[in-house]
This record gives structure tokens, sequence and C-alpha cells, in this order.
């Protein structure tokens, strides 16, 4: 019985995760700043994007609610700024910012804003804490700890199969590319921001 539990917590984690994580959603903005670069800079690119979300909402389900209340930030503080990050993010984008840097700074990309908060972004880690909070075992620990790395495994792999569009629509649609996506991430960026305001408001 504690197996199908285990089981059923974990497939439960996977789907909220990957939803919530969203990979087509950020493919855009993902496109749109690897845009210029070589295949295989995109496909690194891609994965430590992934891998860092991973590290992120990995440390917040060990320790994320000694990390917020040591800290004593709120989750609608953590959302509001989560989203003025993403609206900066966006107006470059729409500027049409031209992100052909270093390779240092093409981690930083990777690292933010595709890392975190696009993917683990405040809902992400708002969700994994809540998961965290109802593991009772070894079995239920061990079928979140696989939930995490699987949906982080399908956000490397469908980043990295993006990167096809790119030799595709060429350089005039990457422009593209880059406009849409900073219409759309300046509407998550504002949902963000509004949420997290009306949050601290009705709280």
């Amino acid at each position: 019985m504690n197996e199908i539990t285990a089981l059923t917590f974990g497939f439960q984690a996977f789907v909220t995760l990957l939803v919530i994580l969203d990979p087509p959603g950020a493919t855009p903005l993902f496109l749109s700043l690897t845009g210029s670069q070589s295949r295989r800079q995109q496909i690194r690119m891609a994965w430590l994007a992934a891998c860092t979300s991973l590290g992120i909402i990995t440390l917040f389900a060990l320790f994320g609610q000694l990390i917020v209340g040591y800290l004593d930030i709120s989750i609608p503080a953590l959302q509001g700024a989560g989203g003025l990050l993403l609206l900066l993010i966006s107006l470059e984008l729409l500027k049409g910012n031209d992100h052909r840097e270093d390779d240092g700074s093409r981690k930083n990309l990777a690292l933010v804003p595709l890392g975190t908060p696009l993917l683990a972004g405040p809902g992400a880690i708002v969700t994994i804490m809540l998961f965290a909070k109802r593991v009772e075992g070894n079995s239920m620990a061990l079928a979140l700890a696989l939930a995490v790395l699987g949906a982080h495994i399908v956000i490397g792999l469908s980043l990295t199969f993006a990167t096809t569009i790119v030799s595709v629509i060429k350089e005039a649609g990457v422009m593209l590319l880059a406009k849409i996506a900073g219409l759309l991430t300046a509407a998550i960026a504002f949902e963000m921001l509004i949420t997290g305001i009306q949050e601290m408001i009705a709280s």
C-alpha cells in the first residue's frame, strides 16, 4: 500500500511540476536569447538552465521552510520580485537588445532569467515546498526526488530539441521571435507582479 501511495505521490508531483515549469512556455524566450549562438552552445545553455532550475527546486525542497522563515520572506514578495525581474528582461527583448556577449554572459542568461525565475519561479518553489511537507518515509522522499529529476530531464530535452527551430527560421525569424517572447514574458511578469501585490494586500 505504501509503495502504491509513494508511486501516486511521485506521479502527482511530476505532473504538477511539469505543468508549472512549463517547458513550451519557456521555449520562445530560450530561442530568442540563444538564436545567435551555435547549436552546441544552445544545447549547453538548455541543460545549464535545466540544471539551474533543478538546483533551486532541490534547495527549496530540502530547506525552503528554513530559508523563508530565516529571511522573513513572504511568498507574495518572492512572486513580486520574480515578476519585476522578468519584466526587465521582457523590456530588453522588446527594445531589441542584442545578447551576443561572451561565454560568461551566456552562462548568466542560462542562470537568469531562464533557470530562474522563468523555470524555477515562485509557483514552482511554493509547489515543491508543499510536496516536501507531505513526504512521509523514504519511499515518498525517493518518489519526490525522481519526480523532480524527471521533470527537469523533460525540460532539458524540450529546450534541446527546440534549438532545431532556429536553423529553420533564420536570423529574421529569431528577431521576430524575440519580440513575441518579450511580449509573452511581459504578460507573465505582470501577472506574477499583480498576483504578488494582491496576496500581500489580502494577507
